[in-house]
C-alpha cells in the first residue's frame, strides 16, 4: 500500500515538472506573442475580466464625495482632456492612432457601447486611481489629486448626460 501512494506522489510530481517545463518552452519558443497586432489568446478576455472584477471589488461602495454640479464636471473634462482623451476620445471624435495601436484597444468612452455610465462610481475611481495592469492604463495615483480622480469619476460616471458647456470643454 505504502509503495502504491509512494508512485502516486512520484507520478504527481513528474506531472507538474514536465507541466512547467513544457509551459516554459511554450513561452520560450514564443508561443505567446506580445505584439499588439497579435490576436487575444484563448480565455484571454475571460480570465483578465475575472482577475480584473476581483481587484475592485473592495471599491465598490466607495461613493464620491464631491457635488455633482457643472463645475466639478468642467474640471473633470479638463482632466479627462489632458489625461485620458489620446486614448479614450472625447465626444464625436475618431480614436487616435494611439489608441488605434493599442492592444487591448482602449475603450472610447464616450460612444454608446464604450460608456460606463452603469458602472459603479467606486469601480470607476479606483481604475482611474490604480490603472489596469498589462493594458496600457496608468493608474494616476500618484499624478492627480484625490479631487481630480474624483471629478474625472464623476465624468465618466455621467459621461450621457452632460451638458454643451461640458462637453465644448472635452474638446482637443
Amino acid at each position: 500500500m505504502a509503495s502504491r501512494l509512494i508512485w502516486f506522489v512520484l507520478g504527481v510530481i513528474a506531472a507538474i515538472v514536465l507541466s512547467s517545463a513544457g509551459a516554459y518552452a511554450f513561452l520560450r519558443g514564443g508561443g505567446v506573442s506580445m505584439a499588439t497586432t497579435s490576436a487575444p489568446l484563448p480565455l484571454e478576455h475571460a480570465i483578465a475580466r475575472l482577475a480584473l472584477h476581483a481587484s475592485f471589488k473592495s471599491a465598490l461602495g466607495l461613493k464620491n464625495p464631491r457635488p455633482l454640479d457643472e463645475a466639478n464636471l468642467t474640471a473633470g473634462a479638463h482632466v479627462y482632456q489632458q489625461n485620458c482623451l489620446v486614448c479614450h476620445g472625447a465626444p464625436g471624435t475618431t480614436p487616435t492612432a494611439i489608441a488605434r495601436g493599442m492592444f487591448p484597444e482602449p475603450p472610447q468612452l464616450f460612444t454608446a457601447h464604450d460608456m460606463i455610465t452603469e458602472d459603479p462610481e467606486g469601480e470607476i475611481y479606483w481604475r482611474v486611481t490604480h490603472g489596469i495592469r498589462l493594458s496600457g492604463m496608468p493608474g494616476f495615483e500618484s499624478t492627480l489629486s484625490d479631487t481630480e480622480r474624483w471629478q474625472v469619476t464623476m465624468l465618466m460616471a455621467n459621461a450621457d448626460k452632460l451638458s454643451r458647456a461640458v462637453q465644448a470643454a472635452l474638446r482637443p
